[in-house]
């Protein structure tokens, strides 16, 4: 029973250990001398990719979204995110605060209780955005998506183009990536 409990919590021990490790070293580039100043105001969620088995089965009835970026006091980012679920408008807010190099942020999921790392990939600041997410949901399940924000509803093609690439180099499938079709529903900015 001791040898067993000594070998559980050295795999713990490994596991929180590689955490570590993850978190300190970031899994893509971040957008070079990253303006946060410029990064807010709104964005629309024009494309996603993930390997979460909730977007899986849900990908064919999400629309694109509604955000907004807005700074807090502690020098974070408050991104309010309003979208249609169940025919009702829905405006949910998460909390990024700042996790080391500008452009890199931690989040904690408030369904799961696990914090998410968000980094800013590339930004153009006035048309699009690229985002790329990882962290942990439920019992251990890793968790990456790659974000389009777009300035527009219409982002140009070959902005979605580079959101293809990035998607795919994150090793994101064809099928697991997916441009939002456009709604008039939940598109007006609450105050």
């Amino acid at each position: 029973m001791t040898a067993l409990h000594t070998l559980w919590m050295g795999l713990v021990l490994l596991g929180v250990l590689g955490v570590l490790q993850t978190r300190a070293q970031a899994p893509v580039s971040l957008q070079p001398n990253f303006q946060q100043d410029k990064f807010l105001g709104r964005w629309f969620t024009s494309g996603l990719a993930s390997n979460s088995s909730w977007f899986r089965e849900k990908k064919n009835v999400l629309s694109m979204c509604m955000s907004v970026v807005a700074p807090t006091a502690d020098g974070g980012l408050n991104l309010t995110s309003t979208f249609l679920r169940k025919e009702q408008c829905e405006t949910r807010t998460l909390l990024l605060l700042p996790a080391g190099a500008p452009g890199c942020y931690s989040s904690t999921s408030p369904h799961w209780g696990s914090t998410h790392d968000v980094w800013v990939v590339a930004t153009n600041y006035d048309e699009y955005a690229l985002l790329y997410t990882t962290g942990t949901k439920g019992l251990g399940q890793d968790f990456h998506m790659a974000t389009l924000y777009s300035r527009t509803q219409t982002p140009r093609a070959e902005i979605k183009e580079k959101f293809t690439t990035f998607a795919k180099t994150q090793g994101f499938t064809e099928d697991a990536i997916v441009f939002l079709p456009q709604t008039d529903k939940c598109m007006e900015e609450h105050k």
